[in-house]
């Protein structure tokens, strides 16, 4: 048995050593690993010449897709089969092609695709398998294009309300409702075939600057970041999540370094987050054209501290151009030759991404039809998803008065933005005898008028609003009106409430979109019960998981 035992070793490690030698790495020259380590930009909807030659040359891991690359799911289609085919014909690496599909506010591929709800109102429902099948649809309709990276799902918290570039982008603002939510959409894409990228770590919820603009500065304690903002990180590591994208922002608890960002800290990269966190896969840093950076490093030198600091793939941006990218790749290529950034730090990295390349099937590429990408999307099964998401995810916050549901006894008037026409479409389903009073997304005082007339005559009062946090009019408006029979559907923003705490009752559906509005006139007349809960605190009283 033991010399059995001994011949089974010997095979095994041969199996090792020949796939070793046939590693891609081994036959890739220093360029063409340092490539890999690349996430770069191109500009448009079509490959030109001058784009395939860098691309042949410079063969990087990665490219970005941004608003302006984007068209149609036979035009994506065509422009990600370009980008592979030429990478191919170079003989390289197939490529990881990324892009920013967050849903809400920031989603880069629109026409022809999904528009999925901001990351709030999957929060809102509190159902992991419905968070789950939006990831999964999410990554079915990048997959068809060609996409197979997203740099999504935002892991940060909606901790602070003023927060300039992550409110309405987090999933909620506590982290113990939020992380499974993350966690269960990280898995849906990746179910896909589509790579999910946590970010913006270790965190940028509790900023009030942006870091495109500037260096952020979190100045937390290390305890408050652990049990905080690390929490839905840790729940997308531990669910699988294969990229972590790093933030421009300082944190003096984790870096002793005056104003060193996050991207270029080694105490962050491997020492949190690999080390002490355990990600095993592929750490990415956010575009380095972000002033947060570009106002204080060079490409070049900020692209060799990155992976010095232990990232895997150095983003571009937008703004980037070509020879900028180029001289930052001749950088690192320069500093592996000069000693600066060991050649196994490279290797590392390149193995890592070529790992990945490989559980994803894209070292055997092939080309995708364009002419059936509309068909791959499958939009009109994404939209019913969508219409489910919000059935579950309206919030009914509270009912101080016991107002709802409106059963028909009494009259009622419905104040509205004149400009959304489906509330009255929707909502006139249910009552046919409803005053209506539609104004100005910023009511001038005669329409004030009006909703205050209608108020006299009507038992209860609905108002419609719309972003009134950021609109004084529409906060006159609401404040006009009998608070003990006005009820109010915010239909973005879930803080409108903070300008009108005294309304007997509350409804959040978390987003302007169409679908939103069924599920909020059906809660309204008691044709469905209202089951989603607040994903944000709105106060000591309303906290996060607050309904009614």
């Amino acid at each position: 048995m033991p010399g059995r035992c001994l011949a089974v070793l010997c095979l095994l490690f041969a199996a090792t050593t020949s796939f070793a030698r046939q590693s891609p790495l081994d036959d890739m020259t220093l360029e063409q690993r340092v490539g890999q380590l690349f996430m770069v930009s191109l500009f448009g909807s079509q490959l030109n010449e001058s784009e395939r030659e860098f691309l042949q040359r410079w063969q990087p891991g990665a490219v970005a897709l941004f608003g302006n690359n984007a068209g149609t799911p036979d035009e994506v289609t065509r422009l990600t089969n370009a980008y592979q085919q030429t990478m191919v014909d170079a003989g390289g690496v197939p490529l990881l092609i990324a892009v920013d599909q967050e849903g809400g506010v920031i989603s880069h591929l629109t026409d022809g695709f999904t528009t999925f709800p901001a990351p709030l109102v999957i929060t809102a429902t509190g159902d992991d398998d419905l968070a789950f099948a939006v990831g999964q649809a999410m990554g079915q309709e990048l997959a068809a294009v060609g996409v197979n990276m997203n740099l999504a799902p935002v892991a940060d918290l909606e901790t602070n309300p003023n927060n300039p570039i992550i409110q309405r982008r987090a999933f909620g603002s506590d982290p113990h409702i939020a992380a499974p939510i993350v966690a269960s959409v990280a898995r849906g894409l990746q179910d896909a075939g589509v790579l999910a990228t946590l970010k913006h770590f270790p965190g940028h919820g509790d900023t009030t600057t942006d870091s495109h603009v500037t260096l952020p500065v979190v100045n937390l304690s290390r305890e408050r970041i652990e049990s905080v903002e690390l929490v839905p990180f840790q729940a997308g590591i531990d669910a699988g999540a294969e990229a972590v994208m790093v933030a421009h922002i300082w944190f003096p608890a984790l870096e002793p370094q005056a104003n060193l960002p996050a991207t270029l800290s080694r105490n962050i990269v491997t020492g949190l987050l690999r080390d002490e966190m355990g990600f095993g896969g592929l750490i990415v840093t956010d575009a380095l054209a972000m002033d947060a950076i570009d106002t204080a490093y060079s490409y070049a030198d900020a692209s060799v501290q990155a992976i010095q600091a232990g990232v895997d793939l150095v983003a571009f941006g937008i703004s980037t151009g070509m020879q900028s990218q180029e001289q930052a790749m001749q950088a690192v290529v320069d500093a592996v030759r000069a000693g600066t950034i060991p050649e196994a730090r490279i290797n590392e990295s390149v193995q890592r991404i070529l790992d990945v390349k490989a559980r994803y099937s894209l070292l055997d590429w092939q080309p995708l039809d364009p002419a059936t990408a509309a068909q791959r999307v499958n939009r009109d099964a994404h939209r019913q998803l969508v219409a489910q998401v919000f059935r579950e995810a309206v919030t009914l916050v509270y009912d101080d008065h016991h107002i709802l549901p409106l059963s028909g006894d009494g009259s009622v008037a419905i104040v509205y933005p004149a400009t959304r026409t489906q509330i009255m479409r929707e909502c006139s389903a249910y009552d046919a005898n409803i005053i209506w009073v539609g104004a100005s997304e910023s009511p001038q005082n005669v329409e004030i008028g009006w909703a205050r007339d209608a108020a006299r005559r009507a038992d209860t009062v609905v108002v419609f609003t719309l972003n009134a946090i950021d609109d004084p009019q529409q906060q006159a408006l609401v404040n006009a009106l009998p608070p003990e029979k006005t009820i109010v559907v915010a239909l973005w923003s879930p803080y409108d409430w903070t300008t009108f705490p005294d309304v007997s009752g509350y409804i959040a559906t978390y987003s302007p979109l169409r679908a939103s509005v069924p599920a909020a006139c059906a809660i309204l007349f008691g044709q469905i019960p209202a089951r989603g809960q607040l994903p944000v605190a709105l106060s000591p009283e309303l906290p996060a998981g607050t309904h009614q």
